[in-house]
């Protein structure tokens, strides 16, 4: 299955009180830069906001020593505000809470998992006719006929096939049941596994994946991109297909083989099997050889998971 993102750069520590003028100018002309660092440091200066209401109620409280003039209740009011500055922006700390909501009211992060927000929406075992298959998980129809709206739009820009990208993605996420998701459980809508390169400026995941070094697997964590839905994710996979210089080899080859129509075979299941076949295995072939995985059998592993979407299609025709 992406590199760091401007979510994981972080602004410089604030030097002022929260409630300075020129810290709160400085923080709006960041925004426009760095989106999610500057929603870290309004956050952060919420939370100084906060402990310095907190500190001002708690000194409320107690007596003032005798002697005490307007000089020395100014001095402590600094401190306090000082005290209230450094306090913010701790880990586990309210800011944290206070950035996650931000993020998700200016939809820079997913916001929790809604009832259907999952990439296989079936709920249960595939209540529809009988199927001549065997099917690699429960559900595997539930996951086809979920995605095939956004797949089809995904091939009127690529010219890729809809089946063949509904595989992929069922290839990637286990038919839907094992996405990525993000640390606090909410879906990435990451499909295609693609990860946060350079030039990602969204939202992110960070999660434990399998990478091949020199053919051994090996576990490492991953940035990978995090859209808004699954029709998202559809769109950036074409965007990606379309304007990267590595894939156009395969949408060349796809196109050459007729394969646009080959991959809505499932609406006249006698069209060209053979062809429908060759088309699926020079896809992924291709896929692998432009290096979209460094899994070295996953070339193969496409392969089957297209046939047998296409043989599912087939007999729910």
């Amino acid at each position: 299955m992406a590199a760091i993102s401007p979510a994981g750069m972080s602004l410089a520590p604030s030097v002022g009180l929260s409630t300075d003028t020129r810290s709160l100018d400085a923080l709006r002309s960041r925004a426009a830069a760095d989106p999610k660092g500057a929603v870290r440091e309004a956050a952060k200066q919420f939370e100084s906001l906060f402990m310095g209401e907190l500190m001002k109620s708690m000194r409320s409280t107690t007596l003032k020593a005798e002697g005490d003039g307007a000089g020395a209740g100014l001095a402590t009011d600094m401190l306090d505000q000082q005290f209230a500055t450094q306090l913010s922006g701790l880990p586990g700390g309210l800011s944290e809470a206070i950035m996650k909501q931000l993020e998700r009211q200016m939809g820079m992060t997913p916001g929790p998992i809604p009832v259907t927000g999952s990439a296989n929406n079936t709920p249960a075992p595939l209540a529809a006719a009988p199927v001549a298959t065997r099917l690699p998980q429960t559900g595997a129809a539930g996951f086809v006929q979920q995605h095939s709206e956004a797949a089809q739009r995904a091939e009127a820009a690529t010219g890729i096939p809809a089946t063949f990208m509904v595989s992929q993605a069922a290839l990637e996420t286990g038919w839907g049941r094992k996405e990525i998701r993000h640390g606090d459980g909410s879906p990435s809508f990451n499909l295609f596994g693609i990860k946060a390169g350079a030039n990602w400026k969204g939202p992110t995941a960070e999660v434990t994946t399998t990478e091949y070094v020199d053919g051994k697997a090996q576990k490492v964590v991953a940035k990978f991109r995090a859209y808004g839905s699954y029709a998202e994710s559809f769109a950036d996979y074409a965007r990606l297909l379309k304007g990267s210089p590595r894939y156009q080899a395969v949408l060349a080859q796809t196109a050459a083989a007729g394969a646009t129509s080959a991959g809505r075979a499932h609406e006249a299941p006698s069209a060209h099997p053979a062809r429908v076949a060759d088309a699926a295995a020079g896809f992924a072939r291709g896929l692998q050889k432009a290096g979209y995985a460094t899994d070295p059998a996953y070339a193969d592993k496409l392969t089957r998971v297209i046939n047998t979407t296409l043989r599912l299609q087939r007999s729910l025709a």
